[in-house]
């Protein structure tokens, strides 16, 4: 079984649904609230895990009702603890997420809380993990030091590094220099080259000063329009699959990091990756929250033959 490593988030998602988000200083009539496991880190491995790859977290939590939610969570997907710390004295992360019912749309604001404590010295004592996987899968939901120490033992035993720039903040210089695969949104993909990526000549734009960083792989997800990657020898354009309803869009990032990390660690040629990917992806946005909404390997199967007409 291909495996996954990497440091990532544990969040508890706090998550109203209305008609339509509010007005700053409006107050919006909702429908429902929903409380269930997330944090991009753990969404990421969540959809890597259910896409079939063995994946190892690197996190920290807090024993409070939150923590306990994350943990009974693991224990039902069957998802390995061992790198997880769990400690009384830390709050665990939560997020505050808006939904539209009327277009999927969403709002959100993330509280690291324990994230904030996953650090250099957590991911080295993982570093044993590192030497026997196959893919290694980090996001900015924790700590600076945490994605560089992720990056260094990626590059010591030759694994390919995939980071996932969101939330996008201001990271060490040389972060970027020898990164296999990055993959922004348009969002972040704007923020890191100041390329507003609009048409397809955006995404080249920007992609080029992402190569002059130091990547060497640029994959700028682009929600319903699908995604582009690009390195100096290949171009693709992955169609988004529009045969499927949304109902709510907050994992759909996630879904496909998530999918493309277990693909690249079982070897896959990148463009049936990418289609992969984009297949999970779809299948998330079709269900309410995120860790739950990510999607079975047989799902992503099933649709991946009926859209690309790809089997594996």
């Amino acid at each position: 079984m291909a495996k996954v490593i990497g440091p990532g988030s544990l969040i508890a998602d706090v998550t109203g649904f209305a008609p339509h988000l509010p007005a700053a200083g409006e107050t919006a009539k909702g429908t429902t609230l929903r409380f269930g496991p997330g944090g991009k880190g753990s969404n990421q491995m969540t959809a890597a895990h259910r896409a079939g790859a063995d994946v190892k977290m690197i996190s920290c939590r807090g024993n409070d009702f939150l923590g306990m939610m994350m943990h009974d969570f693991y224990v039902r997907e069957g998802m390995s603890e061992e790198y997880i710390r769990a400690d009384d004295s830390f709050e665990t992360g939560s997020a505050l997420i808006e939904v539209s019912e009327t277009n999927a749309q969403n709002r959100i604001i993330v509280i690291l809380a324990a994230n904030e404590k996953v650090g250099r010295e957590a991911v080295f004592a993982a570093e044993k993990e590192f030497s026997d996987a196959d893919a290694v899968l980090a996001q900015f939901e924790t700590t600076p030091e945490a994605v560089l120490a992720a990056k260094e033992l990626a590059k010591k035993y030759h694994k390919p590094f995939i980071l996932n720039p969101a939330p996008c903040i201001p990271m060490p210089d040389g972060l970027y220099d020898g990164i296999d695969y990055l993959t922004p949104n348009e969002t972040e993909a704007e923020l890191l080259t100041g390329v507003k990526v609009e048409t397809e000549e955006d995404c080249r734009l920007a992609s080029e000063k992402l190569f002059a960083l130091g990547v060497r792989n640029v994959i700028i997800t682009l929600g319903s329009r699908g995604a582009y990657f690009r390195n100096p020898e290949k171009e693709l354009f992955i169609p988004a699959v529009t045969s499927v309803k949304a109902i709510d869009t907050t994992g759909a990032g996630d879904a496909f990091n998530g999918g493309f990390a277990a693909a690249v660690a079982e070897g896959l040629p990148v463009e049936d990756a990418l289609k992969f990917a984009t297949c999970a992806a779809a299948i998330s946005v079709t269900r309410l929250g995120t860790g739950p909404s990510m999607p079975q390997r047989e799902e992503i199967l099933a649709l991946l033959k009926e859209e690309f007409g790809l089997t594996l």
